[in-house]
Formats: structure tokens, sequence, C-alpha cells
């Protein structure tokens, strides 16, 4: 049975299938989790350390020096990194992509959990796997005028975190600021000292009068008891009537030497939402769930809660990951329908048959849902880079169905066999270029498996879904549209008039052109050089980037005052940046931390970050924000410094530890030197145009009090410095020494001295030590107190001390800033003898993902050669088609340079993608033009093939414009993901017309005639 015969006898299976898949997709797609962008497992390990208060360098060769080089062993590891602070280190751990994360962090832990021991006493380490889930996804304020703070952070606690906590995908839900209830015991130091007490005999007091203990189990004959012992605080009035100790002059209560009070615990760090102190609820999705359903299911939950809101309190959406997703992925399905219908229109005018037309246009949703189906397959979500394939495929997905059609119904003009078999045999003789064509386009991906880094997790799910849409697109056309077409067209189609006046016009220029530049080529080599011209031009003056960047709707502003700046100082000035936020018109809501940041854990009190939110629908582009934020901050508030960077373009930093655009690592013999050259290096490329945020990467430490206990002196009291030091700490920070017991939760009962006595250096020397025999003395009988100058963070990289100067970029390319920055440090004198720079950044993931673009590029070209080789078994006919399709990407570097577009990796896709694109087009040229060589000599066989191919050449190249456009202009938000790739197709298809219908055929009839291999003979 023939192929033919077969399909045709198999007519209604293949159309049941086609249905079956196609509502499987459409039933998948509400399955499908979705989420901004593909799940990607970054090779990045964080270890930190904990160590008190050490000082920096002893920090370094105590704690940082060990954990590195026990990391450092670990197999995969690629790049250690570490940042040294007072008392506190964090490692960043790199490995090479590829590897199992879960696996390699087991690793890092069994590491680190080896040279604990080595460790000074009390040090804690902290191994966590970096992942997008470190930060929310969905975000909420709880303010109010009326509320305390500590009852908006016990409702957010007690109330919301469990609410929420319960949602399906949820991880955890995070609340910060408000305030922490506890009790406090300020004890008077010379009440106690007149009843010969210090203030840990009040502690120990109070801990041993608040207990609750199984004491064992009694058996009184049939029964069983447990015994407990319970004597429990309570009330104040309790804690106030607590027995300290009792005599002969009577008996002395806690309230005879200290005062209680219902207070707060301390915090070094501030958080407001719009202008007002707020609690901050994050909530943090799971890997791998579905953000968009996530989101959905806490709004309802809160939704439903807000009849159980306390009166006053008002809770507020400061962050929704979910509207940019859905924004995204309604812009996508906008663009693919746009697309379908410009490239349906493009089939009407064409083809003048509403029916044929439908027959094309039926197979992209086809393959679009068949797509859907894979991608749940395979464990995918929809995201930016799916969706963005999808639609991106459209285009070639139609050019097959248009081929196939329009050569079908090229055969039935005027043929007077049966419609049906007349289908099936054309549909069968079209199999090879149609094969050969999708195979060009097909191997183009193939290469991109290989992609490491960024590059390869992003851009790979955006692969595996166009080549996925191209392969089904391929079976579809071959299978499913010989057999619509059998059973829709008929005669009456068959034997309409499919050449317009205009089309003949055409074929008559275009024979004329052809025979002059087919006698005189010279004139096509003429008309070729300024086109390559062209993209030389383009290429001198397009810019290059890393990623796309997309409007997100909102940045991240982060904020540092002063090495030392107290917080109250630094909540100063941060509120004169409130209002410079408040005040754009632009801004819709925010949120502010300070001594924290958004993704969790704490940091000093100088330092915070903003999350600003912008207003939905017309406003100012979110760069053009930051730059006037940026430029009033600048101008009103000296002493504040800041950087801003949009969530995503700030979060793939954190993962991948690539902080900056710029980044300038130096290294030195000298280390003490780093602090010098950086500051001269920071200047320096502060200058240049377009750089901001500059950061010269130096971080001292605020200033220190340090207290140094003379050990003869403290032995000669009877004491030791270790029992000096608690008294220290317990008079400073006080003593938490036990916990009161409530219904729904425990509050602190902290011991402490009053503030008042606590405030200076002078204070600290009068504070009262008790020896073992219970004389007191003050501090300063046995201790001297020093100053001392913060000390800045040490910075390490494959166990070598250096300094990183890091920059953002307003307003330039990021290959014409470093190009700058190279030029700045290449200056004499800038760096001293024995040192010497590394460029990091996103210009080091630029460099690493570019040469990865490049080798897939040669062996995409190397990849299409040979697959023409194998159809015709010509090296010229090959290298003809070839150099064609090179051709076109001069057209890319002009495209890109007129339109703005940095060459980034996305552009650099599409590039690639062209050369496929244009040789599908050219194989269909030459099937046609070797089939026509059986019956006329070689210059006729060109000029009629080009007049056979001119109609569905020319439809499928405008019909891929049409599908591209919407991605092209960006419409939407996300869309910029695939604005350069949308950009650099369009460029090559803008000149893929005149490539394979005149430069192509004149190259070629100027080589030495041969014999050529029609494909699959």
């Amino acid at each position: 049975m023939s192929v033919a015969s077969w399909i045709s006898s198999h007519r209604r299976s293949i159309l049941f299938l086609m249905a079956v898949l196609a509502l499987g997709g459409a039933i998948a797609a509400f399955q499908l989790p979705t989420s901004l962008f593909p799940t990607v497992d970054f090779p990045r390990v964080v270890v930190s350390l904990d160590a008190g208060d050490q000082p920096p360098q002893q920090m370094e060769m105590l704690v940082t020096r060990p954990v590195e080089e026990a990391v450092r062993r670990v197999p995969g590891v690629k790049n250690v990194r570490s940042t040294t602070a007072r008392g506190s280190a964090e490692i960043s751990v790199n490995f090479d992509w590829g590897l199992d994360m879960a696996s390699a962090t087991l690793q890092v832990n069994a590491a680190t959990a080896q040279i604990m021991s080595q460790l000074p006493p009390g040090t804690v380490v902290q191994t966590r796997r970096m992942d997008p889930t470190v930060f929310p996804i969905i975000a909420y304020s709880l303010t109010s005028a009326t509320v305390s703070p500590v009852k908006l952070r016990d409702l957010a606690d007690y109330q919301l975190r469990p609410l929420l906590s319960g949602v399906p995908g949820v991880a955890q839900v995070q609340a910060i600021g408000g305030a922490l209830e506890e009790y406090q015991v300020e004890v008077d130091p010379q009440k106690l000292l007149v009843r010969s007490l210090t203030a840990d005999d009040v502690a120990r007091t109070l801990s041993a009068n608040n207990v609750i203990n199984v004491v064992g189990r009694l058996e009184d004959h049939y029964k069983l008891y447990l015994v407990m012992s319970e004597a429990r605080l309570q009330t104040i009035e309790q804690i106030q009537q607590t027995v300290l100790s009792s005599g002969v002059n009577g008996v002395v209560r806690v309230q005879d030497v200290a005062t209680v009070k219902r207070s707060t615990v301390p915090e070094w760090i501030r958080v407001t939402a719009d202008g007002r102190s707020a609690v901050l609820l994050s909530i943090y999705q799971q890997p791998g769930s579905n953000s968009v359903q996530i989101a959905n299911d806490v709004k309802t939950k809160l939704r439903d809660f807000q009849s159980q809101l306390p009166a006053g309190v008002s809770i507020a959406n400061w962050y929704d990951q979910s509207e940019l997703v859905t924004a995204s992925a309604s812009s996508v399905r906008d663009a693919i329908l746009i697309g379908i219908g410009l490239a349906a229109l493009v089939l009407l005018v064409f083809l003048r048959n509403v029916k044929i037309t439908l027959i094309a246009v039926i197979v992209v949703p086809a393959v679009l849902a068949t797509t859907v189906v894979v991608v749940w397959l395979l464990n995918m979500s929809f995201n930016i880079m799916t969706l963005g394939g999808m639609a991106a495929a459209v285009g070639l997905i139609i050019d097959d169905a248009i081929v196939m059609i329009e050569h079908i119904v090229r055969r039935l003009h005027g043929s007077k066999e049966a419609v049906a078999n007349n289908v099936m045999n054309s549909a069968l003789e079209f199999f090879r270029p149609l094969l050969g064509s999708s195979a060009s386009t097909l191997i183009i991906f193939a290469p991109l498996a290989f992609l490491s880094g960024v590059t390869g997790a992003f851009f790979k799910a955006l692969s595996v879904t166009m080549a996925t849409s191209l392969f089904i697109s391929f079976l579809i056309t071959w299978l499913a549209v010989p057999v619509l077409a059998s059973k829709f067209l008929n005669e009456k189609d068959a034997n309409a008039d499919q050449n317009g006046r205009i089309t003949l016009w055409f074929h008559e220029k275009y024979t004329r052109i052809m025979l002059r530049l087919l006698k005189q080529p010279v004139l096509v080599l003429l008309a070729v050089i300024p086109l390559l011209g062209a993209g030389y031009i383009g290429f001198q003056h397009v810019g290059s980037g890393f990623m796309p960047s997309m409007d997100e709707g909102g940045f991240v502003l982060d904020y540092y005052t002063e090495p030392g700046t107290a917080v109250t100082e630094t909540d100063r000035l941060v509120r004169q940046l409130e209002a410079i936020v408040q005040q754009n018109p632009n801004v819709q809501t925010y949120s502010r931390r300070t001594g924290t940041g958004l993704g969790g854990g704490i940091s000093e009190p100088n330092h915070g970050d903003f999350f600003v939110r912008l207003k939905q629908g017309k406003r100012q582009p979110v760069d053009q924000v930051m730059e006037q934020i940026r430029a009033r901050t600048e101008q009103e508030i000296p002493g504040l410094h800041t950087e801003m960077a949009q969530l995503m373009e700030d979060l793939i930093g954190d993962l991948t530890a690539v902080p900056q655009p710029v980044e300038i690592k130096i290294f030195s013999a000298d280390p003490k030197a780093l602090s010098g050259i950086a500051t001269k290096v920071a200047a320096r490329i502060a200058k240049i145009n377009g750089v901001v945020d500059v950061k010269n990467g130096i971080n001292p430490a605020g200033d220190a009090l340090q207290v140094h206990i003379d050990p003869l002196k403290a032995a000669q009291e009877g004491l030791d410095p270790a029992a000096v030091t608690k008294t220290l700490s317990d008079s400073l920070s006080g003593n938490v020494t036990t916990q009161v017991m409530t219904d729904v939760k425990t509050i602190g009962l902290r011991v402490r001295l009053p503030q008042e006595m606590r405030q200076t250096d002078q204070d600290l020397g009068l504070l009262t030590v008790r020896a073992p025999d219970g004389h007191l003395l003050p501090l300063k009988r046995i201790a001297s107190i020093d100053k001392l100058t913060g000390q800045a963070e040490i910075n390490r990289e494959n166990l070598k001390q250096m300094i990183a100067v890091t920059a953002r970029i307003s307003g330039r390319d990021l290959g014409s800033v470093i190009t700058d920055v190279k030029k700045e440090l290449a200056q004499p004198g800038l760096l001293p003898q024995g040192s010497y720079f590394q460029l990091g950044g996103l210009y080091e993931q630029q460099r690493i993902a570019f040469q990865g673009l490049m080798t897939v590029f040669a062996a995409a070209a190397v990849l299409v050669f040979l697959l023409l080789l194998f159809m015709y078994e010509s090296f010229r006919l090959a290298g003809v088609i070839l150099f064609t399709s090179l051709i076109s990407v001069s057209a890319v570097f002009v495209g890109l340079s007129l339109t703005g577009i940095d060459l980034n990796i996305s552009a650099m896709m599409g590039m690639t993608m062209i050369i496929g694109i244009v040789t599908e087009v050219a194989i269909f040229y030459f099937s046609e033009q070797q089939d026509l060589m059986r019956s006329t000599d070689r210059i006729s066989a060109l000029i009629e093939a080009g007049k056979n191919r001119m109609r569905p050449i020319a439809m499928t190249t405008l019909a891929a414009i049409l599908t591209l456009l919407p991605l092209a202009l960006a419409l939407g938000e996300g869309s910029e993901m695939q604005q350069p790739l949308a950009i650099a197709i369009i460029s090559g298809l803008l000149v893929q017309l005149p490539l394979v219908l005149v430069v192509m055929p004149v190259i070629y009839s100027t080589l030495k005639r041969e014999d050529i291999k029609r494909p699959g003979a």
C-alpha cells in the first residue's frame, strides 16, 4: 500500500487523533503551573556563618578560611567567593551548570560539618540552596492608626500566617515589622547594691519561679496519673511579687529593686508601607508550584478574612508577581491571535478562497494545543519563555501549511485527475521538500541543547517549545492538511484561476530581471555588496547586552547611610526618601525596610531597601521613573546612597552571584593597598557617561567600643573574662531569662538595666560586677574601654583577597560601557605594580553566553550544510544555499541598529534561526527547480522555479513577518523578552524573497554545471 493510499484510508483516524490531541492540549493548559520564568536549577549554594561580634580580620582567619577550604574540595565546585564582616561571613559556592544541586547542597553541608570542631565555640553555620523561591511571589502590608504595633504583629503571626500557610504550594509566610511583646524588668543598681543582689540574681530567681515540669507518674488503684509540678508567672503583679531573698531584714521582692512593665523586644529594624509603620507579610512559593494559582488562593483567603479584621486595620497589596505573569501570558496570547489573524488575511488575499485559508489556519491551534501536551509531559510550565516560543513559532507553523496547501492547489489547477487522488499524490510529491525544509529549521535547535549558564537555563525552554511546535507542524501538515484538502476542496476550487493580474505582472517583471541578471551576474554582486556593507555598519553601531530587559511595573531601591549610623538617624534620612517616592506621580504603592532586606535576613542598621510598585496603565517607563528618583535623591539627600534595579534583574543577580552589570574585581600582592586602588577606580568609572550607582566596594562596619578585660586584675577579684563578659551582656542586651505563657503565645521576660544607665561609654565603666565571694566592684577596676574604628569587609575569591568596584548602567548598552571602562582601566598609573583586575558582573555572563551562542551559530551552519549535502550530494549547491542564508544575517544587524535593540542572547537566537528559515525556503525553490530540469534547460528551470515559488514564498514571508509583528512591537507586558528575537527574524525575512528568488539562482547559475541529485533520489 502506498503512503498516499495509507493516509487516505486512515483519514478519519488522523483527524480524530488531531482532535484528541488538541482537546488534550486544551485540558492540559488548565493543569500546567504558571510562572514568570522556567524552573531553573541555579548552581549556587550559600553558606552563612555567625560567630558573635568578632572583628573581620579575626573572623576571616578563624572562620571564613577553614570553611572556604573545606567547601572548595566538594566535587563540581567552580568558584568560591566570600565576604567577611564583623561577626559574620557569607560564602558563595558556585558549581558547574547541570549538576544535581540537591546532592551538591548535601555535600557542602557534610564538608562544613567535618570542620565544625575547628571553628570558635558558638559558631552557627547555615547552608541554603539558591533558587527563585528566596523572593516572595505576593506580599501585603498591615497598617493602622488605632491598633498598636504589637497587636498588628500578633494579627500577622497568629491569624494570617496560619491562614495563608494552608494555601497549596505555599512554602512559608514571613512577617516582619510591628513589635513583639515582652515583659521587661529594669533593675536599679543602687537598690541591688544595698541588698547585696545583682541583676543575675533577679534573672535566676524569676526563671526558678516560672516552671512547669513533669516529675513522674503515680498509680492509684486502677488509674495512672501524670504528676506535674507547676509554678507559673502570668501577670505583672506575680512578677513584681516574686521573692528574691528573705531573712532577718525581711523579704525582698522584685518590685523592691526593679520596675516591671510591658514593653517590646528591642529591634534594630524599621518597616513602613506608604509612609506608615507597618507589618509586612511575604508569601513564598514551593519550587515548581503554580504562582498564579497561589496568588489567587491567597487573595481569596484574605478577601474572606476581611470581616474578621479588627476595626481600623488595613491590608494592602504591595507586590504581586502573578500580575506580571498574567499580563505577560495575556500579551503572548494576544500576539498569537493577532498573528494568526494577519496570516489568515495574507492567505485570503493571495489565494482568494475561504476554504483553503481555513484549512491552513486550522493547523496553528491544532499544533499549539498538541505542543501544550508535550510541555505538560516534560513537566514544564507556562512561562514567559515557553509561551514566547509558541508565539514565535506561529509564523513558521503556518509557513508549512501555506506551502503544502499552495502546492496542492497549484497541482489541482487544470488537472483532470479526481480531486482526492490529486491531493494525496501532490502531498506525497511534496513530502521530501517538506521534510528537508522542516529539518533545516529543526536542526538549528539541536546545538542549543548544549548551552549552559543563564542562557541555556532560560532559552532552552523557548528552544524546546519551538522545536516541538515545528516538528508537530510538520506531521500535521503532511498528514492532516491533505486529508482536510481532499475533504473540502472540489473541482470548482481546482479549476479556479489562481493567477490574478498582479501575479502575472510580477511574473513578467521577474522574467525580464532574471534574464538580464543571468547574463550579467556581476549586477547581483553590486546589489549584495551594499547589503553586506550595511550589515557591517549596523554591526559597528548596534549595542550589546545580556538578557533583554522588560518593564516589570516595579523596582527595588537599595539605600545606605554612612557606616555606624544609628537606626533612628537612618530612619530620619529615609523618611525624606519616602517623600520623594510618594510624590512621584507614577508610584502606586511601596514598602520599606531598614536593617533587613526584601529577601529576608538581617543587615546593618544603616542599610535597607524599598520595593516600589508603579501604577498600571498609562505611565512613564520604569527606567525613567528610577532616573527621576535617583536624581532627586542625589540632589536633596546627600548622606544617602542608593541603587535601583527591577526585581527580576535583582533576583537573577542574586541567584547567579552577579551583583551588578559592571563589576571590576581588583587583586593585589599587597592586600592593604586594595582600598586605595578601589577608591581611584570608582572615581574614574563614575565619570563615564551612563554609569550610575557606583560603589567602591569598601564596606566598613560601624565604630565599636572594645572592653579589654585584664585577666590578672580579674583574677585578683576572683573573676575570669567569661564571667565578666556575661555580666556585660546581661546588663546591656538584657537576659531573657524565661517565657511567660499565655493562651496563644509566649512572652519573653527580660532583665536589664534602665536605658539611662547604658547610654555612654562612661556608663559601661560604672557597671557593677559581682565576684564569687559576693563583693561588688565597678567594671573599670578590671577593664579598659577603647573606641575602635570600624573595619571594612574582607572579600575573597578562590582563596585570594580582592575588592570589587561595582556600578549599574542607565541609558546605554552594556558593551559600549565596558569598552569605556576598559579604556579608563588602561590609563597608566591607575593600577600599581603587582595589582591586576578582572571584569565580572553581567559582562562576564554576556561574554560566556556570546561564546556559547557563537558556537551554536557555527554548529547550526555546519549542520545545515550537512543536511543540504545529504539532500543534493553537491558541495556547490549546498554552499550556494548556505551562503545565501548567511547573507541574510547582514539584514539582522541593520534591523537591530535601526530599531535601537541591543545584540543580546535573544537577538542572537533569532540570528541563528534565520539561517534555518532562509534555508527552508531555498529548499522549496530548488525542489521545484530540480523537477523542472527534467523537461527544460537550466536557465528556464531557474526562472520558472522562481515564478512557481514566488507566491508561496511571498505568502510565507509575509505571514511570518505579520505573525511576529506583535512581538516585535512589544505589545503588552513581558513581550520585551522576545522582541529582539522577533526583530532579528523579521529583518532576515525582509530580504529573504529577493535573496532566494534572485541572488541565489544567479550565483548558482554562474557555477560550473553539474548533475545534481534530486532530493530523495
